[in-house]
This record gives structure tokens, C-alpha cells and sequence, in this order.
């Protein structure tokens, strides 16, 4: 055969000898491999047939399990069946037992309800005839209000009102002592309260003439122009009031350095804060403090919490005595407490030897027991060592041995 070359790749040639070398050897490779998968493919199918064969051994166990419980549980449930036949009768008459009860009880519940349905009416009936009570209270307290504003119309009136509003609101947070109404001043000027201050400082005064003849006059003015007369009326009353409480009630000296101005009313103090920025200010300069019935109250409270404090100052030094007497005590109670339990460490000594003697003596008067003294000796038998049955001196307490 030939060697020239039938097959080029690239750089390489092949005869035909050697292409079919390369084939044969390629046939081989391919022949084995398909063997290896043959042997692999029969292997695992053996492994599938076996494990096939194992899990239907276990289901057919698993089968076998599921009847015999299948059966057990056939037999529990004509078991039940039969409890429950049995028992059905004793329900239906403790169903029927029951459904008296409640229809007797649901008849007497039905009876109660009635009742207290007609009582209940009846007390709608009572609070009915209270509102219609009430309803004419209302009517009279109408006529009251109505006769309470016809009062604070009148300038004498308004004045006693808002001094009866401001000794009821000193009177409840105060002790007499520490306030006095209608002093006299050095200039003769008499305020409405005076509020002494501890340690010997001037008093605080408050004033309680608040005109509101204006105040009246604004909400009773229908136009534009007559509420703005008011306002300027207002204005001016407010301010005149202000110098006047800084003049005649602050005195070097004599009276705090502040004056309170007291307001009747609520509603008017929110008023001077809201819309008369300037009255405020021009109290401020003037030292005067514009309050209502609440800030009235919140400045005596501040007061009292002072006098208190002082209270406790000036009693200071009477604590600290009583402290120091008390601190002596407590050092001598400490003192007779370690004495005493000495004494009983003592006693519980004591108790301890006097429980070990009264053993020994048990012991002793039990040998003397076991020895049979009424017992006649035989010849030749060796008589019994004397009993030592005196306690020596050591082994009595303290008590027995004069120690």
C-alpha cells in the first residue's frame, strides 16, 4: 500500500494506513464506552429493582399496619357507638331537665324585667318632675343674675363685690395674722389688704376698687363709634386707677415695692391682656401687678409657701436641738443593747454547762441502775470497783461551784 499522504489537516498528513489505524482506534473507544454505560445503566437498574422491591416490601407492611388499625379502629367506633346509644337517652333527659330550668328561669327573668321596666319608668317619671323643678330654678336664677347685674351697675356696688371676691380668696389661703383689711397707711390712704411678709419686711398691698363702668360700657355698645368712646374710656379709668395705686400704696420703707391690682373677673383680666397691651406695660413701669381671682390665689399660695419657709427658719435651730438630744439616745440605747447582749451570751453559756452536768448525772444514775445492787454475789466472783458518784468540782457550772 501506498505512503503518500490522503488526508491534510492543516499541517499534518495522514495515509490511508494510518486514517484507518485512527478509526479502528476510535471504533475501540467508542465500543468501550458503550460497554461502560451498558454496565452502569444495568447496575443502576439493579439498584432501582431492589430498591423498588424494598419500598413494596414496606408498603405491603405499611398496608398490613393500616388494616390492623383499620380493624382497631372499627371496633373502638362500634365500642363509641354503643357508649353513645347508651348514653343518649341520659342526654335527652338532661337536655329536657335543662330546657325546663331555663324556661323557668327565662319566665322569672321576664318577670324581673317588667318590674324593672315599670320601675324604671317610674323613676323617668321622677327625674322628669326634678327638671321640671329645676327648669324653674333656672327661671329664678335667670331673675337673680339679671338682679346681680342690676348690683355691679351701681360703681358702690361693683367696688363691694370684687372686695368681698378678694377677702374670701385671702381668708381661705391665709391665718388672720398674716393679712389685715382696710389698714391705715402713714399718708392715711387706706388699701383694701395688707399681707404681712416674714422676718419684718413691709407688707404686700392688694387692691380690689377695679372700675368697670367702662368694661360695662364697651359690651353694652351697639355701633363702631360708641365701643370705640368705651375702649378710650377704659383706657383712661384703667390708667388713672394704675397711678393711683403706685402713689398712694407704695411707700419706701412702709409697703412692698409691688402693689397687686386685683380683677374681679376672668373674662375682663383676658380682655386687658389681649386688647390693652399698653395698660400692661404701663402697669409694669408702675410696679403694679395686674391679677385675676386665680392669679390672686396662685400669689397667696407663693406667699404662704414663704411664711412657712420662714416658719421653719426661725425653728431651725430648735430642730437641730432636738436632733442632738435624739443622737444621745440613740447612743445610749446602742450602749444598754451591747450590755444586754453580754447578759444573754452569759446566760446562754450557763445553760450550756448546766444541760453537760445534768448528762453526766443521767449517765451515772443509769450505771448505777445496770449494776443489779439487789443481786446476791456468787463465791468466787469479783465484786464490782466502787461508783465514784460524786461530781467533781470542775464539772459543775458556775452556778453549783460558787464560781
Amino acid at each position: 500500500m501506498s505512503q503518500e499522504p490522503l488526508i491534510t489537516l492543516g499541517s499534518l498528513s495522514f495515509s490511508l494506513q494510518q486514517a484507518v489505524a485512527i478509526l479502528v482506534f476510535f471504533a475501540g473507544m467508542v465500543t468501550l464506552w458503550f460497554g461502560v454505560r451498558m454496565r452502569q445503566n444495568a447496575r443502576t437498574a439493579e439498584r432501582q429493582r431492589a430498591l423498588a422491591e424494598r419500598r413494596a416490601e414496606e408498603m405491603e407492611h405499611m398496608m398490613s399496619q393500616l388494616a390492623k388499625s383499620q380493624s382497631e379502629m372499627t371496633g373502638r367506633m362500634q365500642t363509641m357507638a354503643e357508649i353513645f346509644g347508651s348514653r343518649q337517652s341520659d342526654l335527652l333527659r338532661v337536655v329536657n331537665e335543662r330546657l325546663e330550668g331555663v324556661g323557668k328561669s327565662l319566665s322569672s327573668s321576664m318577670m324581673q324585667s317588667t318590674k324593672h321596666t315599670h320601675d324604671s319608668l317610674r323613676a323617668v317619671h321622677e327625674r322628669l318632675a326634678t327638671l321640671d323643678q329645676a327648669q324653674k330654678s333656672m327661671g329664678v336664677l335667670a331673675g337673680e343674675v339679671v338682679n346681680l347685674r342690676q348690683v355691679l351697675s351701681d360703681k358702690q356696688s361693683r367696688g363691694a363685690f370684687g372686695q368681698g371676691r378678694m377677702e374670701a380668696i385671702i381668708e381661705d389661703a391665709l391665718a388672720p395674722s398674716n393679712y389685715a383689711f382696710q389698714a391705715v397707711l402713714s399718708n392715711n390712704s387706706r388699701p383694701d389688704c395688707l399681707i404681712h411678709m416674714p422676718s419684718g419686711a413691709p407688707p404686700l398691698v392688694v387692691d380690689a376698687k377695679f372700675p368697670l363702668e367702662a368694661f360695662e360700657a364697651m359690651r353694652s355698645a351697639e355701633t363702631a363709634d360708641e365701643k370705640k368712646q368705651a375702649a378710650t374710656r377704659f383706657r383712661r379709668d384703667i390708667a388713672r386707677h394704675i397711678d393711683d395705686i403706685s402713689s398712694k400704696y407704695l411707700l419706701n420703707g412702709e409697703t412692698q415695692e409691688t402693689a397687686l391690682m386685683f380683677v374681679p373677673s376672668e373674662s375682663v383680666f383676658a380682655h386687658i391682656y389681649e386688647h390693652f397691651e399698653d395698660l400692661v406695660q404701663r402697669a409694669y413701669r408702675a410696679r403694679v401687678v395686674i391679677v385675676s381671682p386665680s392669679l390672686l390665689m396662685l400669689s397667696v399660695q407663693v406667699v404662704q409657701s414663704v411664711l412657712r419657709d420662714a416658719r421653719m427658719r426661725e425653728q431651725a435651730h430648735v430642730i437641730q436641738k432636738e436632733v442632738a438630744h435624739l443622737m444621745e439616745d440613740v447612743a445610749r440605747l446602742t450602749e444598754r443593747t451591747g450590755k444586754l447582749q453580754s447578759h444573754f451570751s452569759q446566760t446562754a453559756r450557763d445553760l450550756e454547762q448546766i444541760q453537760t452536768s445534768s448528762g453526766k448525772i443521767q449517765r451515772r444514775g443509769q450505771r448505777i441502775v445496770d449494776l443489779g445492787l439487789g443481786a446476791e454475789h456468787h463465791e468466787g466472783t469479783r465484786p464490782p470497783e466502787p461508783l465514784q458518784t460524786t461530781l467533781e468540782d470542775d464539772e459543775l457550772p458556775p452556778l453549783f461551784s460558787g464560781r
